[in-house]
């Protein structure tokens, strides 16, 4: 009875540490603390030198569970990935994800021999163990923030955080032989057996992203079970090619990546149910994490270790950010704020985990350099992220809103599905009232009662609304009912339209206006369609050196005619503004200079 009574207790303090994990992300969000450090926070205090008391210092399950944790994460990333995003940024993000990591091995390595007085290879150990970036943090932040980013900044920090993971395993792996003196072969054989394991890890996400897409969409499954398939699947992906010596977090990635860009059944619902499955796998594997450390350990490397940690902020993570971007026309703001956004985070004190299940000697040093590094990563640079995409310019201004959107599955059906809004206001769709025209309404609540298209005729302000549209545009459509916070209460400042054909530069220099180098060449049509991810639709907005471009006719996903509106500078703000059209006026003319 003893045996039932401890286990008992397991279960009552688990699901107590699940609890105040999820309560505790509400204060995160609130508060803009980086949510890792809320979870480590958590496990520390319940830990051994904590007021819980809990002595934890199984690795073994800590990596297992780590291993799945990261696969559903690494998958969602890849599952919320456009292949077009992909491409377009494939070449800079896939260098600064393999260079980009050696090369932060290296120096990174170098900083920890001369700190901590250790011989080469373990120092690249470390190296190897906190070169990789966090993608669930660093998004996370941006969400809560509010932030969104220029696209090819955004989507470069988005591919290389999803596949910059599998280069930091291999690499710390293959440290961990050398260091164990378990491998003679040649550095020469070494690269090969990387790419070969990149290879098998690749060609596995292939095959169970397909397989994937081909099982949802031939076999019907029980309803509610699409998005816990999907989630065990991805599990299943990464253990394969684990098995098969290959890269297990690229086979999650790639596999997420094909089933998030094809057609496939109960989309919607797979993609809220992984909202909900990746937030569970962070407080998981951060809770355990935290459980691991020892505090009392910590502090005889404490100084060392946040040395480490500075290094890589300021020397290790720029440098190498800067050689692997500067071939790819980055502006040196765009490759200063990617620099600065290399938070290290799970993986980092995850990785550290493999020298201890190696039996390495001194293995308790690479863990507790690694959690140090984390804490100073995410409390430097977590706290400081909005203010450097700001800082840097690489923030949209006015960044697409959020909209509250329901999905229901529609059995059969691959290329259309069935959505539900608010009619809120102010949104586009309060101002345009017609629906695009592949919109088809299928029902309108209004006032608590349900009317079809024709009793309910124009949407308004309060009703909620149920349409069937295809599955490629279901973005757009968002916008379209998003509420636009954007729109000031007070009285608008003119436009100046024109053909978005016109090249950036003319209309920059015609209105005294300073942008971006590499812009200039392109039409302003191309400038919406490179900042906004997707196609751009009417009232997009998108900042335009000290001014603002807007979108007002938009055909066959191109902007045909835009309008420009100047923000009063902080002179004329400080004056006596005059009221109306007249003062609007008087304001552009001050800014023209005429």
């Amino acid at each position: 009875m003893i045996e039932l009574a401890h286990a008992h207790l397991s279960l009552l303090f688990g699901s107590a540490l699940m609890l105040i994990g999820i309560l505790s992300s509400l204060a995160a969000s609130r508060f803009g603390v980086p949510i890792l450090l809320v979870f480590l926070g958590i496990g520390i205090l319940a830990g051994e030198d904590g007021p819980g008391g809990f002595p934890f210092s199984d690795y073994e399950l800590t990596y297992l569970a780590g291993s799945a944790a990261l696969a559903i994460i690494l998958f969602d990333g890849g599952l919320r990935t456009r292949t077009a995003t992909v491409r377009t940024v494939l070449g800079p993000a896939g260098i600064l994800a393999s260079v980009g990591v050696v090369v932060t091995t290296v120096l990174t390595g170098l900083a920890a021999m001369w700190l901590l007085k250790l011989p080469l290879v373990p120092s690249l150990l470390i190296g190897a163990i906190v070169a990789s970036t966090d993608a669930a943090v660093v998004f996370f932040l941006l969400r809560t923030g509010g932030l969104q980013l220029r696209r090819k900044v955004g989507a470069t920090l988005e591919v290389e955080s999803g596949t910059n993971d599998p280069f930091a395993v291999i690499l710390t792996v293959v440290l961990v032989q050398i260091a164990l003196g378990t491998t003679s072969e040649s550095w020469w054989h070494i690269g090969l057996s990387v790419v070969e394991t990149i290879a098998i890890g690749v060609t596995a996400g292939i095959l169970g992203g397909f397989g994937l897409v081909w099982v949802l969409n031939r076999i019907t499954l029980p309803t509610g079970l699409h998005p816990a398939f999907v989630v065990t699947a991805a599990v299943v992906t990464f253990a394969v090619a684990q098995t098969l010596d290959g890269s297990g977090f690229m086979a999650a990635y790639v596999a997420g990546l094909i089933v998030g860009n094809r057609p496939v059944r109960a989309y919607g619902s797979i993609i809220a149910f992984h909202d909900t499955a990746t937030w569970l796998c962070q407080i998981i594997l951060f809770t355990l994490l935290g459980l691991l450390v020892t505090p009392s350990k910590i502090w005889p490397l404490l100084a060392p270790a946040i040395a480490i940690a500075l290094f890589l902020m300021l020397i290790g993570r720029p440098v190498a950010v800067f050689a692997c971007l500067s071939p790819f026309r980055f502006s040196r703001r765009e490759m200063a704020f990617i620099a600065w956004v290399g938070l290290r985070g799970g993986v980092s004190i995850f990785l550290a985990t493999i020298p201890t299940l190696a039996r390495l000697p001194q293995a308790e040093v690479y863990f507790n350099v690694a959690f140090v590094v984390v804490v100073v990563s995410l409390v430097v640079q977590g706290w400081t992220i909005g203010m450097a995409a700001r800082r840097t310019g690489v923030a949209l201004r006015d960044p697409a809103p959020e909209v509250q959107r329901i999905d229901i599955d529609l059995p059969g059906q691959l290329d259309a599905e069935l959505v539900g809004y608010p009619l809120v206001d102010p949104s586009p769709a309060t101002r345009h009232r017609a629906l695009p025209s592949w919109v088809k309404p299928v029902m309108v609540i209004r006032g608590g009662t349900i009317l079809n298209p024709a009793e309910a005729g124009l949407l308004k302000p309060g009703d909620y609304g149920y349409f069937l549209a295809p599955t490629q545009r279901l973005a757009r459509l968002d916008r379209f009912f998003a509420v636009d916070g954007s729109r000031s209460e007070q009285a608008p400042l003119p436009e100046f339209p024109f053909d978005a054909g016109l090249p950036a530069g003319a209309v920059a220099d015609l209105y005294g206006l300073s942008i971006d180098a590499e812009e200039r060449p392109q039409t302003i049509a191309e400038l919406f369609a490179e900042r906004l991810d997707g196609a751009p639709q009417e009232g997009d907005r998108i900042d335009f050196g000290q001014a603002m471009l807007i979108a007002h006719d938009v055909r066959d996903d191109r902007v045909k005619l835009a309008g420009l509106l100047l923000e009063a500078t902080p002179e004329e703000e400080d004056a006596p503004p005059a009221k109306g059209w007249r003062g609007a006026r008087d304001r552009i003319k001050a800014r023209l200079g005429r």
